[in-house]
């Protein structure tokens, strides 16, 4: 994590204490107004009309948050799309690439090595994505990826993940707190997905979902959990769990919510020597490596461990001699799976019509 990311998320959580927290957070809310007002005129233009959307003639089921930072997205665009390829539907991934240069950025890559038979699409313009899906792909179905604040393009359904660990962004909006929009706008989700699930007590659950509701409405409630399923290199090979016993390990991550992936790798009783966490997307730079080297060579772990999301773009399968092994996760609901395949079996009939 970058030191001005640090001190951001200090302020945020009132963490940062005395006149400089309290001239920091002032700040941030008096920078927070005018958004806030943006995005309640944007979303006021889109329910009323006044701002063009296009539909295409394909199916659009949205994946997306209301919330900055990691919320779990990716398990759960994998999951989808491979519940539709298992009723024979032909899917595409829509995304905006955030962090990518002339290729897919460490979530495209990451999709590709996990979804090989899934294409996977790029670019700012999610419009002209679909198009491009749909008459040169042949696509039957289309899924945006981070998709619930790009409303140029009409979706069918609307999927919307809160993190379990920090739902709704400190409860206030950006920059004095994560909330991308307001709670109310889960009002226009089809789902509720709650994220991590597993790693806090029912009762906050419950009070999650309490919560939700008194802003937004009655929600359609899912509760997942990301499960660990095998650890794999850098080619994508498959070395099950197996390593994580009696190893002496240490991690590294680059995403949104790197506490995450560290309660993830505490739940499978890891014996985690050190961790480290950079920014989301981080790219790694040759330097980045060496410090990396010096650090495992210091600890003397018996395995480096990161994420798919990281191994995809680092490319090696050593570090300082070292393993280095990325996590697999998969996203598995816990509740609500029978109301989440039925939204998702909703649009089967349309996309029949289509082939």
């Amino acid at each position: 994590m970058s030191r001005f990311e640090h001190t951001f998320l200090r302020l945020v959580r009132g963490e940062t204490r005395g006149l400089l927290g309290f001239v920091g957070r002032a700040g941030l809310s008096a920078l927070s107004l005018p958004y806030a007002i943006g995005v309640r005129l944007r979303n006021r233009k889109f329910d009323r009309g006044g701002e063009h959307v296009t539909r295409v003639d394909r199916p659009v089921v949205s994946v997306g948050n209301i919330t900055l930072g990691g919320t779990g997205k990716t398990p759960v665009v994998e999951w989808v799309a491979r519940w539709y390829r298992e009723h024979g539907v032909r899917v595409c991934l829509l995304s905006r690439g955030y962090g990518q240069s002339d290729h897919l950025n460490d979530e495209g890559l990451l999709l590709d090595q996990n979804l090989p038979d899934v294409p996977h699409l790029q670019d700012r313009d999610r419009v002209a994505l679909a198009r491009i899906a749909i008459d040169e792909l042949e696509s039957d179905l289309l899924i945006l990826d981070d998709g619930f604040q790009h409303r140029m393009l009409a979706r069918d359904l609307d999927l919307v993940l809160l993190d379990a660990l920090n739902p709704f962004g400190s409860g206030r909006m950006f920059p004095r707190g994560m909330l991308r929009e307001p709670i109310r706008s889960l009002s226009r989700a089809s789902v509720v997905i709650l994220s991590r699930a597993d790693l806090v007590e029912p009762e906050r659950r419950v009070e999650i979902r309490r919560l939700a509701e008194r802003t937004a409405g009655p929600l359609c409630w899912v509760e997942g959990r990301q499960t660990p399923i095998g650890l794999v290199d850098h080619e994508g090979v498959d070395h099950g769990l197996g390593p994580l016993k009696a190893s002496r390990c240490i991690a590294f991550c680059g995403l949104g919510n790197p506490e995450g992936f560290r309660r993830t790798l505490q739940g499978l009783g890891v014996d985690l020597l050190d961790f480290r966490s950079y920014p989301d997307h981080h790219v790694y730079s040759r330097t980045d490596l060496d410090d990396l080297a010096l650090w495992a060579q210091r600890q003397r772990p018996a395995l480096i461990l990161t994420t798919q999301k990281d191994s995809v773009k680092l490319r090696v399968d050593q570090i300082a001699e070292i393993p280095l092994l990325s996590l697999r996760i998969a996203f598995e609901p816990l509740s609500g799976v029978a109301e989440l395949e039925q939204a998702l079996a909703r649009l089967l009939p349309s996309v029949g019509e289509l082939s």
